[in-house]
């Protein structure tokens, strides 16, 4: 069995009105890669901090195995001022037992794979930037348990990847909470659920969450209706049974007392539905908006005097047109120039060349991944009814205010609390709330999937699904995408974007192959290289020679008007990919000329390399004759 490292058992957090944890038992041994599921304010983050010693519990016990170590990454964490990146990372960690200075490179290399410059000081970091710090810091420590909490909200898609490849390497005990199933899919080993203050855990890939957790549910509705019903016949016998009041029927009563606190208690915190609806989207054409010719750039470094040095390429001359009900989706690492697109598609920003014409009577609603447009000093309250009324107006339904942050499970004390005192998933569902009143036919949502729990993913997955307008979405979160657009946007770099059809795991498998084969090209011309330096012949010629058999023969023969017709086809279809209206206008003729490109190109290397083989046999049989 592996070594168990961490224990909890009988564990209980008490809150004062009620148990957010109750009777919890779990053991982290090595070699687990845990996620750590439930909705918001089930009490994650509370179980996180009681395992890394941040919290005590109420009742229960926590053992450790003997010299273990924790470290764990906060979805806030607090950094020390006036250090570099890199002492903070390895503060505590600098020297071995016998105080010999231990090399930081690794440190550093944590830093730069996260985006962050070793020698830049911990003062004035964003939230982001202090989370990153913190996992490069949880990474390079190398703990027996690692403790995970939101790992992905603001990384890329390249560092998530990286960072999965990393938590793969570790040898002790990983527990992860985090909303991205595709994160979760390709890392995790099991799954610890957190529902109603209980823990149940279950070992297996996490694509078998959902249909474990809804049996379960399926099971304690059924019995929460019998009890239900239970409680209903033994209150009407109380109420109008004349033997009730007798003494020798008090016992009755006492029980039924008792049911109900067991009802209670089996019921857990109540759990409302959360309720979403983007309304229809009105008005305006066919045509949404159009880039043409884009060019957008940003300075790199400016002068003493203030003057700019050189500029770094965002979009090169990029055209799009964007129809209604498109739903796309824009990928690339960040600070490639993702959101900048996106404001400049909205007008709220200039581009160095080129236009935007935007469509008659569009009315877009964007979701800033910065949530400017989220008065801190206001409450919810205000925010969405600008403090003049206690109603508003939804999908053109009068609604009270406090019933439709209901709706968005908002407390009411927290409904007249100021933005600031709220947790990030709060602000980003007060902010879906505001947009979602708004009259709207564009949703622009850059990267909403930040701070939001699963149960609220998969309903605003549901609303973009029926929403009968046109939706951007700027996202790191692969599973999200596949779930909500038909076409990818990529930013490669270098002021590049290609068009894709379909979601991320289609555009993955594209840009996979492509590695793939380009791969096999380098590593076949490479071949051909070696043994007496011959170098391959960049296109065949279709030589003839003597004494080679009838199949290599045949290939020198036909194969070279075989590549060529082939090469003909690839230009055209890469002609027509090229076209910025194609995959707006006809999605699946896009898909299938996509295909074909791709068929094309894979028998293109084929009939190469098989030429290279027969061409390599005709050299060294001249070679011998000479």
């Amino acid at each position: 069995m592996p070594t168990p490292l961490l224990t909890i058992a009988d564990a209980g957090i008490n809150l004062g009105d009620r148990w957010l944890l109750r009777h919890a038992d779990v053991t982290l041994h090595a070699g687990d890669r845990l996620a750590l599921v439930g909705r918001n304010g089930a009490g994650k983050s509370s179980l996180m901090k009681l395992m890394a010693g941040r919290t005590d519990m109420d009742e229960g016990s926590l053992w450790m195995a003997p010299g273990s170590s924790v470290a764990y990454l906060p979805q806030a964490p607090q950094l020390p001022t006036g250090m570099t990146l890199r002492s903070v990372v390895v503060a505590g960690h600098d020297a071995d037992w016998l105080g010999r200075p231990v090399p930081v490179h690794k440190a550093e290399e944590f830093l730069m794979r996260l985006g962050l410059d070793p020698d830049r000081m911990s003062d004035g970091l964003s939230g982001g930037e202090a989370r990153r710090v913190s996992l490069a810091r949880a990474l390079y420590t190398e703990p027996d348990v690692l403790l995970l909490d939101e790992p992905t909200n603001h990384m890329d898609m390249p560092t998530i990847e990286w960072m999965e490849d990393m938590l793969r390497q570790h040898r002790g005990a990983l527990l992860v909470v985090s909303h991205d199933r595709a994160f979760l899919r390709n890392l995790g080993t099991g799954i610890v659920w957190l529902h109603q203050g209980k823990l149940r855990r279950r070992d297996g890939d996490f694509g078998q969450f959902d249909g474990w957790s809804e049996g379960i549910l399926a099971e304690e509705a059924v019995v929460l209706h019998k009890m239900d019903r239970r409680i209903a016949a033994e209150t009407k016998w109380s109420r109008e049974g004349i033997s009730a009041r007798r003494k020798r029927n008090q016992g009755r009563l006492r029980e039924l007392e008792a049911l109900r606190l067991e009802r209670a208690h089996t019921g857990g915190i109540a759990q409302r539905a959360m309720k979403m609806e983007t309304g229809p989207a009105e008005g305006g054409g066919q045509l949404v908006l159009e880039a043409i010719d884009l060019s957008v750039s940003v300075p790199l470094a400016k002068t003493e005097a203030g003057d700019e040095e050189a500029r770094r390429q965002l979009l090169n001359h990029f055209n799009m047109l964007v129809r209604r009900s498109d739903r796309i989706g824009i990928v690339g690492p960040n600070g490639i120039g993702k959101s900048t697109l996106v404001k400049v598609l909205l007008g709220l920003d200039e581009p160095d060349g080129g236009r935007v014409r935007q469509g008659f009577g569009l009315l877009p609603a964007y979701f800033d991944q910065q949530r400017s447009a989220l008065d801190r000093n206001s409450s919810p309250w205000t925010v969405l009814t600008g403090g003049s009324s206690d109603m508003i107006e939804v999908a053109g339904t009068a609604r009270h205010v406090t019933a439709y942050l209901r709706d968005f499970l908002f407390d009411d004390h927290k409904m007249t609390q100021k933005v600031a005192t709220l947790s990030g998933g709060e602000q980003n569902r007060l902010l879906l709330a505001k947009l979602f009143a708004e009259t709207h036919n564009f949703l622009v949502l850059d990267e909403p999937t930040n701070d939001l729990d699963m149960e609220t993913l998969d309903l605003l997955q549901e609303v973009i699904a029926e929403y009968d307008g046109t939706i951007l979405i700027v996202s790191h979160d692969r599973d999200f995408l596949d779930r909500t657009v038909t076409a990818i946007l990529a930013f490669e770099g270098d002021g590049k974007v290609s068009a894709h059809a379909g979601g991320f795991s289609d555009y993955l498998g594209r840009r996979t192959a492509a590695e793939t084969r380009r791969a096999a090209k380098e590593a076949a011309k490479e071949e051909a290289k070696k043994g007496g330096g011959r170098k391959a012949v960049a296109k065949p010629t279709g030589n003839r020679t003597a004494k080679l058999s009838f199949k290599d023969q045949h290939a020198l023969d036909t194969l070279p008007g075989e590549i060529e017709a082939l090469e003909t086809d690839i230009t055209s279809l890469e002609a027509q990919l090229a076209r910025p209206d194609f995959f707006t206008s006809d999605p699946n003729g896009f898909n299938a000329a996509a295909d074909r490109l791709a068929a094309a190109r894979a028998a293109k290397d084929e009939k190469e390399l098989r030429w290279l083989d027969a061409a390599e046999k005709a050299e060294a049989l001249d070679a011998e004759k000479s």
